[in-house]
């Protein structure tokens, strides 16, 4: 098979590419280049240009073709937009998943077909199989044997028809096998330290980032006493839906840059000293630009029993297994974070809306991040998250 590698410059999809080629495999490398503006990557952690030639030099150590494949203007129309929207409706999106869903899984996947490739491999820890289920073949997308690494959680947004063409070579092996393998081999990228940040950008000052479109402006900060938060919480008719609060809720107790700027569930940054716990951000409402804290991480403001994702935001990895309206499921255990341990939970399907209801409280439940619910090892559909 013609395979074509996405080449990060890092070790992971490095030995990924060398695995193919032990296999018998017509490989190909190409690095994509999707960020130009390197003003708000933080201290050359992750630069573009050091990149791609790591992810040349590994071309060359393996003797495959390579080349850079610019998709800049595709990944801002997609990626980087979506995330100014994202954040300026109040919400926290999750860019890594739409990066392999829209890019990694569509872009650069028609690329590679164009190629005459049979399909597509990156370094991810996860893997796939496929199964016989009435007649058709059908992929499933199963977690790496790494339960520090798996990063099926990050595929979640992927189609049977995505999953055809794609390969995870690296999904069998642990990290550390992945990098025992890299210095025997000799690869250029054997002792390179893991990327963080934002798919193919890099570790970005989040705020000069948003900055960009989203402008800094002055907002009061009210904390929400425990007790207060207990009896809101207790009176709530609805679980699936998050508590709002109000400014007289609670006291002010400073100020921020721009409620848009957070997330629920932050720690950092909030800046208000002199307190007996953390400050925890419990509610962003970038209407009337305030940010309603609590102190503690187990603050009953930051906890949710049930989450809602609406109908037209649900996604099937395995549309067999779709569920119909009305019916209900406790067969599925479910993450709202990537490393997050798999939560034991209730899947119900309404009319225009699923509800997930979580054995035990949730901490942080952020609107516009991903709930991705797995079957034992298979990751089986996911959705976004509502406010």
């Amino acid at each position: 098979m013609r395979i074509v590698v996405g080449l990060s410059g890092g070790v992971d999809s490095s030995v990924a590419a060398w695995l193919l080629q032990q296999e018998g495999h017509e490989v190909i490398g190409i690095f994509m280049r999707n960020w130009h503006d390197e003003s708000v990557v933080i201290d050359n952690e992750c630069p573009w240009i050091d990149d791609a030639n790591d992810a040349m030099l590994v071309a060359s150590h393996l003797g495959i073709p390579f080349q850079v494949l610019d998709l800049s203007a595709q990944y801002k129309e997609r990626i980087v937009n979506y995330m100014f929207d994202e954040y300026a409706a109040g919400r926290t999106p999750n860019p890594d998943v739409l990066c392999n869903r829209e890019v990694k899984f569509d872009l650069f996947l028609q690329s590679a077909l164009e190629l005459g490739a049979d399909g597509v491999a990156t370094g991810h820890y996860c893997r796939k199989d496929t199964v016989e289920i009435d007649g058709q073949p059908t992929h499933r997308l199963l977690a790496g044997v790494d339960n520090n690494k798996d990063q099926s959680y990050f595929l979640c947004q992927l189609t049977q028809a995505q999953l055809d063409k794609a390969h995870f070579p690296i999904g069998e092996l642990t990290k550390p096998e992945v990098r025992r393998l890299a210095e025997e081999i000799d690869l250029p990228t054997a002792n390179k330290k893991d990327s963080q940040g934002l798919c193919f950008i890099g570790k970005v000052r989040l705020p000069d980032f948003l900055q960009q479109q989203l402008e800094p402006k002055t907002g009061d900060i009210i904390e929400i006493d425990t007790d207060h938060a207990k009896q809101a919480m207790a009176a709530q008719k609805d679980p699936s839906q998050p508590t709002h609060w109000n400014p007289e809720d609670g006291i002010c107790v400073g100020q921020h840059n721009g409620a848009h700027f957070f997330t629920v569930g932050q720690r950092r940054g909030i800046q208000v000293g002199g307190k007996p716990e953390p400050l925890f951000v419990l509610e962003k409402d970038v209407q009337r630009n305030v940010l309603f804290v609590g102190q503690g991480e187990n603050h009953p403001g930051l906890m949710r029993h049930a989450l809602r994702i609406q109908s037209d935001e649900a996604h099937w990895i395995r549309p067999d297994r779709e569920l119909a309206i009305g019916a209900s499921t406790d067969t599925f255990e479910v993450r709202i974070r990537y490393r997050q341990p798999l939560q034991k939970a209730t899947l119900t399907r309404h009319s225009d809306y699923y509800e997930v209801t979580f054995a035990h409280p949730q901490s942080g439940v952020a609107a516009g991040q991903f709930a991705a619910w797995y079957d034992g090892e298979e990751c089986i559909g996911s959705g976004v998250i509502a406010g």
